[in-house]
């Protein structure tokens, strides 16, 4: 039986943890076993509210335990792992009510005395293939709406991620309904047959774009709902009139906290050319001055890539594009050791078509592009194939919205960091960063429940 493990990126000799992965019959009867509790977990609206409420307390009880497995399996520095808890903590708060909201409307039919129902109702059993670089908050921002609304799930977690999983399978066992919510240890390979079971009624995926293409084609073969979440090639503007100093912070920490190992991380930075020097050296400082290592250590924002397979990929971007013009502006110093880690650095790339700037490099690399003015900043930001997040800075609010209106992004922000967006509020993208219906918030009612319309006419 092959097993599934992962092992601390900053020091590889540490194995976490080692499962044995699940084979074909243990897929099958957790799939069989999620639909047969799926109809009565449905039918309690209330049973649903406390249950999401209890898991946030379950969680809440093992704070310190999640918050030290994130540091130690996936390399998330201090304040960051401690903030994901936090953060899926309050999302099983805010879902814990939504059983609780209108499950439908009612509407005048076009015929005197007639009614159209309008009702909202589950899809049934819902897999959820998670990514390893939010462990807790992305497994659950997908199971607690899922859950909220009356479906069960069953969670495929990324391998490197497979303790923190397991833990939240820990939680779920102590206050859930049986097979309610399930994690699944799987290779990515043995997920693909997944798709095709009738017994899978929608698939929620986070993960490379590559994929998630793969997933959303395999399901609608079978014409089955699917949703996913993808990369980001994530661009922010610097206006002329922008606070460079908070500029420069925001883009440091939106492109390099946790190595830039987030969708949602800056990877280019557009400058008009009136402030593009001033705001390059500021970058470089800030660049130059990051704390890199263990991120269990106080202070360290950029701790290790998650393999040495992404190491890689990291340092062939880097090289391959300053072999196609590109200069490097400045690099961190990174510690020696066996851990996966790399010096986080800064280029200089013009050419919005050029590859650094078209391709995403999920690693601590950050480009500066300078053009002359604000429309060629927005062209300069749209000039990709992701849609997913864009930032302006500018202290002329008006003006900064409405550049922000012009990014082909589905989240945009201004004065702020690319990464992050409240919880309550949708989140997704446009381009190849994003298919289907917007998560978080309300918004995920759109993806994880179906409607169905009844017209009633009333017999003299």
């Amino acid at each position: 039986m092959s097993t599934i493990k992962s092992v601390n990126p900053f020091d590889p000799t540490d194995v976490v943890a080692e499962v044995e992965a699940a084979g074909p019959d243990r897929a099958s009867a957790a799939l069989e076993a999620g639909v047969a509790a799926q109809s009565a977990w449905a039918a309690d609206p209330m049973l649903r509210s406390r249950g999401l409420s209890a898991l946030a307390d379950e969680i809440d009880v093992r704070r310190q335990r999640f918050t030290d497995l994130m540091i130690r399996e996936v390399g998330k520095p201090v304040p960051e792992a401690a903030g994901e808890v936090d953060r899926a903590i309050a999302l099983l708060r805010f879902y814990s009510q939504i059983p609780l909201d209108p499950i439908g409307e009612v509407m005048p039919g076009s015929t005197p005395g007639a009614q159209v129902l309008v009702e909202r109702h589950p899809l049934g059993l819902v897999l959820a293939i998670c990514p390893w670089n939010f462990p807790l908050a992305i497994p659950l921002w997908k199971s607690a709406p899922a859950l909220a609304y009356g479906n069960t799930v069953v969670i495929k977690p990324a391998s490197p991620a497979i303790a923190t999983a397991n833990l939240l399978a820990e939680c779920a066992a102590e206050v859930l309904p049986e097979n309610v919510l399930q994690v699944l240890p799987l290779s990515g390979a043995d997920t693909a047959g997944l798709l095709d079971d009738e017994r899978v009624a929608a698939v929620t995926f986070t993960g490379s774009t590559g994929v998630g293409v793969q997933v959303a084609e395999r399901m609608a073969r079978r014409a089955a709902p699917a949703q996913a979440e993808m990369g980001g090639q994530n661009a922010a503007i610097v206006l002329e009139d922008a606070d460079l100093d908070a500029a420069a912070d925001a883009i440091v920490s939106g492109a390099m906290g946790f190595a830039g190992q987030k969708c949602t991380a800056t990877r280019r930075v557009v400058a008009v050319a009136s402030v593009r020097e001033s705001l390059e050296a500021k970058l470089a400082d800030r660049i130059s001055a990051l704390s890199v290592g263990d991120p269990a250590e106080s202070g360290v924002t950029v701790g290790p890539l998650i393999s040495d397979a992404a190491v890689d990929e990291f340092e062939t971007a880097r090289s391959e594009a300053l072999g196609a013009g590109a200069s490097e502006i400045a690099r961190a110093s990174a510690p020696e050791g066996d851990g996966y880690v790399v010096g986080p650095a800064l280029l200089r790339q013009d050419d919005p078509e050029a590859t650094v700037n078209q391709e995403e490099t999920f690693g601590p690399l950050l480009t500066l592009i300078e053009v002359a003015d604000e429309e060629a900043a927005i062209a300069a930001a749209n000039a990709t194939r992701f849609g997913l997040v864009g930032a302006v800075h500018g202290r002329d609010l008006g003006r900064a919205a409405r550049v922000a209106g012009q990014m082909t992004t589905g989240l945009r922000r201004v004065n702020a960091p690319t990464p992050g967006v409240d919880y309550y509020a949708p989140f997704g993208g446009e381009g190849q960063s994003s298919f289907g219906p917007r998560e978080q918030g309300r918004a995920a009612r759109e993806f994880f429940t179906a409607s169905s319309t009844t017209t009633i006419i009333p017999v003299d």
